[in-house]
């Protein structure tokens, strides 16, 4: 195999730094809303959608963001998205009212949904054929470390500095990222005969999406038998089916082009990493209040603690890669999908035992099947679709991570408030999570199923030697 020239690697450490960014920024802003609050003097109802605002904007906008990056190029696509990104970040840091910081968290959103489509598209397209694999597991692994290491920038940028910083710090890195990949990605401009853009198709699925999100957002606090929460779902549930109608009549320059809706290993990856994403989601949420509500750590201990899961995911991820080209795509993910239900169910039995030492194994081995599990999953989605549609397939596979994330965010939480009875220490709160857990383990075995016998993929036996593909350019090719 080809060794991969040190322009491509300064490319693909480009992408890296940008989707670290991103993924930074989901999580480092989580401990510094207490600050925010109390400099805003408003409520943590209000302070929580500087976080919201970004996540759902991020989430609905993403696949036009993958479509648009498909039609128009992902370089521009990747400089127009960075430019917002980085603009609202420094307005956001500057921001002085709750109401002016949550909007700039929404162009950041605009920016982010642009970019992250972009960068995908451009990674794989860096890339021969037979390394796919490390091309996904290079992406997650960078989200990863952006994960797990946003708590801790994030703490210590609040206690220091200020969370200002969190948003000025997007700024020079962001730059670097547009510099580097400036001048070592040249991938030429698509050429797409039809270039119309799917307006009705765009306004369909953002607004489904978006009732969606909110209904389980906020079902907890109103109440799944609320109007408001019944009105979101089957305004989500109407406007889901108007979509479908509105790309049949579209044709080839839908949103969601027949040719992806249509494919059928490509569907079953979304559906596994939907099941998969409630499991995730849950845990980044549940397992930091574990720490806090009983076993009395800090914020900022509790972002530590997460490091066996969290820096498992990042490291397995980029090892990941080259067991992909080794012993291709089926027994990672019937591993990786493996320990997702596994690494739960353990935390569920062993909570009880109210010490942190009991939860580790149980958060390695969720960290490990994250690790295998998405890098490989998103590689089979992204290249079992055509090259020209690839930014498009790696933003609708992020939407179903998110859509899932919400479904279980939803869905864990109800079960814990009904097991724990509310409560916020103790007994009744370890009997919550255990519940909740046991339930996300057996979501998790859903997400097994589909990846051990619907998911394509063949046992690949190791080799040494496999011939590149002739022609092809270390800085990538198409679009």
């Amino acid at each position: 195999m080809k060794p991969i020239e040190r322009s491509t690697w300064l490319a693909l450490s480009a992408m890296g730094i940008a989707v670290f960014v991103i993924a930074n920024d989901f999580s480092a802003i989580n401990v510094a809303i207490p600050q925010i609050e109390k400099d805003f003097d408003t409520g943590v109802t209000t302070a929580q959608w500087v976080v919201n605002a970004y996540a759902l904007v991020f989430g609905v906008l993403i696949v036009t963001g993958g479509r648009l990056a498909d039609l128009f190029g992902r370089r521009r696509a990747f400089f127009i998205g960075s430019a917002i990104f980085a603009v609202f970040s420094l307005l956001g840091g500057a921001a002085q009212t709750e109401t002016e910081l949550i909007a700039m968290r929404v162009l950041m959103g605009i920016g982010g949904a642009l970019m992250w489509p972009a960068i995908l598209g451009m990674t794989y397209a860096a890339l021969p054929e037979e390394r796919a694999g490390l091309a996904g597991g290079f992406i997650l692994g960078a989200a990863g470390i952006g994960n797990a290491a946003g708590p801790l920038i994030g703490g210590a940028l609040t206690d220091l500095l200020s969370w200002r910083w969190i948003f000025f710090l997007n700024v020079p890195v962001t730059a670097f990222a547009v510099l580097v990949t400036m001048r070592e990605i040249h991938q030429p401009r698509p050429e797409v005969a039809d270039t119309r853009i799917d307006y009705g198709g765009i306004v369909t699925v953002s607004v489904g999406l978006v009732a969606l999100l909110i209904a389980f957002d906020q079902a907890t606090e109103w109440g799944w038998g609320d109007p408001k929460i019944i009105g979101l779902l089957v305004a989500f549930v109407a406007l889901i089916g108007s979509f479908v109608a509105v790309e049949r009549r579209a044709g080839e320059h839908a949103l969601v082009p027949p040719d992806v809706i249509g494919n059928r290993d490509f569907a079953y990856t979304c559906a596994a990493i939907l099941l998969m994403s409630a499991v995730f989601f849950a845990s980044m949420l549940y397992l930091p209040q574990f720490m806090i509500a009983v076993l009395g750590y800090s914020p900022i201990g509790a972002g530590a603690g997460m490091l066996p899961m969290m820096a498992t995911f990042a490291a397995v991820s980029f090892v990941a890669g080259n067991l992909y080209n080794h012993f291709g795509s089926k027994p990672l993910l019937i591993l990786g999908s493996l320990c997702i239900a596994v690494g739960p169910a353990l935390i569920a039995i062993f909570a009880d035992q109210e010490s942190y030492g009991a939860i580790v194994p149980g958060m390695a081995i969720l960290g490990l099947g994250i690790g295998l599990f998405y890098p490989t999953a998103t590689t089979d989605g992204v290249t079992a679709c055509a090259e020209s549609r690839r930014s498009l397939a790696g933003a609708i596979i992020y939407m179903f991570q998110i859509a899932g994330g919400s479904v279980g965010l939803g869905l864990t939480t109800t079960i814990f408030i009904s097991a724990s009875d509310g409560a916020t220490g103790g007994q009744d709160f370890v009997d919550g999570i255990q519940t909740a857990f046991g339930i996300d383990a057996a979501i998790a075995v859903g997400g097994f199923l589909i990846a051990a016998f619907l998911i394509g993929g063949r046992v690949r036996l190791p080799h040494r030697h496999r011939p590149a593909l002739a022609g092809h350019s270390p800085r990538g090719h198409g679009p």
